[in-house]
């Protein structure tokens, strides 16, 4: 029950003390001034306590000094030496500040300006700042008593009105000056939130335009701190521009390559459906609007397991592998694919590391490559498979006596659905190079595209298994 009591009293004191100002701008420009201001008083109140205390300090100096000449005095004449010294001092005292008082055993006066012994002075080891009487007017004096010997006593001391004029022009200078700070601190304050609203503006007109759909806005540079969070706006919205673009253009390429298939098993079905004269005609015509649906089925899944491969869930069948024999068998298997298009299909291995992979992935993404090397190469021709090391690599190579690319389709070809334009008119959907790059990505290895001194070069490099984990 208390527990309970105390929770709603604490929420009841968050609710009332809560801070009434909610604009961000101004909390910073009165955070700002607010530091200011305080840090302006504690650097002039410490002048204040220095420079008092510096003039202390030199009153002090000055009457100990005088007091130990006066002692020296003492020792070599006694009371007629040191009355005669008083007397001097205090004809010469142009300033009229110095105090002397010399009395005897009895309190008697003996020598010096000051009227009598203050009954205050009672101690001998400190000084005492009083209010005096001198040629009809009050005064502060600070003073210091000693014994001598006989049962003499001597104060020496200073008018210490000047010091309290000094004082008091300090004291108003420091006001009027900490006063203008404060006035220049709310008024670098007020640019401060200015300048902050500014960035805000830049952000909020930015981001408006971005909602309406213009992707092309950018926050400005001023050259300032705030940079940093308009190039990592920017740095965002050039990334989500090119994810719109590649959205945009996926699309568009899927749009396209299925109007075809989908659009031409429509026309096969509705033409054997008016012109089909036997249960063959039609058998046949659904047989091939099934392989137009087929291809469609096939770019699906292709997508599909695209996706699967860029977010990482094909992992669980990762092992240690020889790539070697894995490629070895791969040719044996496209021997025969090889030749009947009329190729050569040459295999080169050198002394390879084991690697950590998906076989069935790997195989996936070298087959691939095959078919686009079988595709493009011309007739009588070599497609040389070899494996390497390179560095701390394992280099797979796929290397034809075709066409090639021009560069900026070696930029664009692992883009899905992208076909170069000497690709329109052979089969396919766009999707093979992009199925070995997400192969690559999820293996931790890399894919290289490149115009050798025959046909195009393809690689891929893949990271191989160290001792120490192959041991594990």
């Amino acid at each position: 029950m208390l527990l309970r009591k105390g929770r709603r009293l604490g929420l009841f004191l968050k609710r009332r003390l809560r801070w009434p100002v909610r604009s961000a701008g101004l909390n910073f420009a009165l955070a700002y001034g607010l530091v200011f201001v305080i840090s302006a008083g504690a650097f002039l109140s410490f002048i204040w306590w220095n420079t008092t205390g510096q003039l202390d300090r030199q009153v002090e100096l000055a009457v100990q000094v005088d007091a130990a000449d006066l002692s020296h005095r003492w020792t070599q004449g006694g009371p007629p030496a040191l009355s005669l010294a008083i007397q001097d001092r205090l004809d010469q005292n142009v300033d009229d500040d110095e105090l002397y008082l010399l009395v005897g055993p009895d309190g008697r006066k003996f020598a010096g300006n000051l009227p009598g012994w203050p009954v205050v002075i009672t101690q001998m080891d400190q000084f005492y700042e009083l209010a005096i009487k001198r040629d009809g007017f009050r005064t502060n004096a600070k003073m210091h008593a000693y014994v001598l010997t006989q049962g003499f006593r001597m104060i020496v001391g200073r008018d210490v009105r000047g010091r309290q004029l000094v004082r008091h022009v300090l004291t108003d200078t420091l006001i009027w000056a900490w006063v203008m700070i404060s006035l220049l601190a709310a008024g670098g304050a007020l640019v401060i939130r200015r300048i902050f609203r500014q960035v805000v503006r830049s952000i909020a007109r930015t981001t408006a335009a971005v909602a309406q759909g213009d992707l092309s806005q950018r926050i400005p540079l001023t050259g300032n701190e705030t940079d940093l969070v308009a190039q990592t706006v920017n740095t965002m919205l050039e990334r989500i521009n090119r994810l719109m673009e590649g959205v945009k253009q996926v699309s568009n390429a899927i749009a396209h390559d299925l109007r075809t298939p989908i659009a031409r098993a429509r026309a096969r079905l509705e033409d054997a459906n008016r012109t089909a004269t036997s249960a063959e005609e039609l058998h046949a015509a659904i047989d091939r609007a099934v392989m137009d649906l087929d291809r469609v089925t096939s770019i699906f899944e292709a997508l599909l397991r695209i996706a699967q491969l860029e977010a990482g869930a094909r992992r669980a069948a990762f092992t240690i592998l020889d790539v070697r024999s894995l490629l070895e068998g791969l040719t044996e298997l496209y021997d025969a694919s090889v030749e009947d298009a009329g190729l050569r299909l040459v295999f080169r291995a050198g002394s390879v590391r084991p690697v950590n992979g998906d076989p069935h992935l790997l195989q996936q993404a070298v087959a691939n490559l095959l078919d686009n090397a079988i595709k493009f190469a011309p007739p009588d021709t070599a497609i040389t498979l070899s494996v390497e090391m390179r560095g701390e690599r394992l280099a797979i190579t796929v290397a034809d006596q075709g066409p090639g690319m021009s560069e900026d389709d070696l930029c664009r070809a692992s883009e899905r659905f992208f076909r170069a334009e000497t690709a329109r008119n052979t089969p396919g959907a766009g999707l093979g190079l992009s199925l070995v790059q997400a192969v690559m990505s999820l293996h931790g290895g890399a894919l290289e595209l490149k115009n050798g001194d025959q046909g195009l070069s393809a690689t891929l490099l893949l990271p191989v298994v160290t001792p120490a984990a192959k041991a594990a």
